[in-house]
């Protein structure tokens, strides 16, 4: 099967291979060799997440109150990635958090335990997540799927235009510099198509909100560390996917 499938499906297969836990019908070939052609898919990726997660709510919803759907909403998110995301925001703010000195601060985040800052920083998030969706009521499984969406597609830009920080390379490093420009214009063009058919004309306000919101963490992550690494990419996709919510919550009143 996989012999007569496109070079795209591919890709696009080996996007969710990396950015989740969900399995693929078909044996990739290649991965190592795609893994830097396969970032255009990321804003998919979000799709099939947040797709995941707004099924989850509505099925939760059936039976119980809109703080449990969005409850399980988010956990359900968390296993199909892996809590991917979480585990880079957990260790970008106790790395950055706990050192002012670059080395240092890339040790702490090679660390597999959590400290204050990363504990803080993911019960913080994950309780506005919960709370948003929550108040967000009837709209959040088109919350849950346009900001996911626009939380994979933050990444882009920083892993066109940055540089990776570990010199010795890590998790983020093979997708360093790894969009082509055209690639870059077409995940955004269908990022911004879909969020405009799911949030109508608010769907600008979003686009802002996720852009400052992961703008923040990659700016925070050059001026201490020159540059991106896997980790910060992922705290911008949860501060980007959460400043999605907070700006839905604002506009829709």
């Amino acid at each position: 099967m996989s012999e007569r499938l496109p070079a795209w499906a591919h890709d696009a297969a080996t996007a969710v291979i990396f950015l989740t836990r969900l399995p693929v019908p078909w044996t990739v070939p290649d991965v190592a060799d795609r893994i830097h052609r396969c970032t255009p898919w990321f804003p998919a990726v979000g799709v099939l997440v947040g797709g995941i997660g707004a099924l989850a709510w509505w099925l939760a919803a059936l039976v119980w109150p809109p703080v449990i759907a969005a409850i399980v909403a988010v956990a359900v998110t968390a296993l199909a990635t892996g809590a991917f995301h979480e585990d880079g925001l957990a260790d970008t703010f106790d790395g950055l958090g706990g050192s002012p000195d670059r080395e240092r601060a890339l040790d702490i985040m090679k660390d597999s335990r959590v400290g204050t800052y990363g504990v803080t920083a993911l019960v913080l998030v994950l309780a506005g997540r919960v709370a948003a969706l929550t108040a967000l009521g009837g709209a959040a499984p088109a919350a849950l799927i346009g900001a996911h969406s626009l939380a994979r597609c933050s990444s882009l830009p920083p892993i066109r235009w940055l540089n990776y920080a570990r010199r010795e390379g890590g998790t983020g490093k093979p997708f360093a510099g790894g969009i082509t420009l055209n690639g870059l214009i077409a995940a955004l063009a269908a990022t911004a198509l879909l969020t405009v058919v799911l949030f109508g004309n608010v769907a600008v306000v979003t686009w802002i909100a996720g852009a400052v919101g992961a703008g923040l963490i990659v700016a925070w992550s050059r001026a201490r560390l020159d540059g991106i690494t896997g980790d910060t990419l992922g705290a911008a996709n949860q501060i980007a996917e959460l400043a999605v919510y907070l700006a839905l919550l604002a506009a829709l009143g």
